[in-house]
């Protein structure tokens, strides 16, 4: 074990997967950062959650879509590393908050587009480019996909190829940061039952089957399947896997 409790930041740390993700990396020890947009009190319960848990957690407001504002996000994170962490740089960062906007190609709008690249793509690109001076070298970091950018289900066009964009710059950022010894990992969940896109998934019984009978373990995937695996990436365990998208569906549409 090293000296110091290593710490994560989670993004969308709030709720959904995310909660789930910060719980679960919580669970191996390690302290955690979390970021929420506009549900403050979600986040403080979350980072109570966590403390019960006989870990440090703050929560920290983010817009990810806004990346003018991720210096001055990045100072509070600063602040907080020395305040409750008593420390200067933490260790792995998880890109999660994220929206889904569910429309045919053909009705995609513009503003539709640059909102999924704000959050999904250009977010994530410049946020993880900016927090890179306050990271440890030896950390890591994980990004999160979808099977949609493996497979395709009509309506998730514009969401996907940002996704696939993701996917991409991962395998760039392992080789680029490979000389600080920072793994770079992607995730991609299959449906899952959240609030995400409205609780599509978790609320309408039809769809709910249809995806069960599209994968190999006959259901649909439940927030506890996902962040244990994002967990994992954030340990020593996890120290050789690099550059992988790692797909969390139950083996949807084999």
């Amino acid at each position: 074990m090293t000296a110091h409790t290593k710490i994560a930041l989670v993004t969308g740390g709030s709720r959904g997967l995310g909660k789930n993700m910060a719980l679960a990396i919580a669970k191996k020890g390690i302290d955690v950062i979390l970021t929420y947009n506009s549900k403050k009190e979600e986040a403080e319960t979350t980072a109570k959650e966590i403390e019960s848990l006989g870990q440090k957690a703050v929560a920290i407001q983010l817009n990810v879509s806004k990346s003018d504002t991720f210096d001055s996000f990045l100072g509070e994170v600063q602040t907080a590393l020395k305040d409750t962490f008593h420390t200067d740089k933490f260790d792995f960062l998880v890109n999660n908050a994220g929206i889904g906007i569910h429309k045919p190609y053909i009705e995609t709008t513009e503003a539709d587009f640059d909102e999924l690249s704000n959050i999904q793509f250009k977010g994530p690109f410049f946020l993880t480019q900016k927090a890179l001076p306050n990271m440890n070298d030896g950390g890591g970091i994980v990004n999160i996909s979808t099977g949609l950018a493996r497979f395709s289900f009509p309506g998730y066009a514009a969401y996907a190829a940002m996704k696939g964009a993701m996917e991409t710059l991962t395998k760039y950022q392992a080789k680029e940061l490979g000389a600080r010894k920072i793994k770079v990992n992607i995730v991609a969940p299959g449906a899952i039952e959240t609030d995400f896109g409205h609780g599509a998934v978790r609320d309408n019984e039809q769809l709910n089957q249809h995806i069960a009978s599209l994968t190999a373990l006959g259901r649909v995937g439940l927030p506890d399947d996902i962040g244990g695996v994002v967990a994992f990436l954030c340990t020593e365990d996890a120290r050789w896997v690099n550059a992988q998208r790692i797909e969390v569906s139950g083996g949807m549409n084999l």
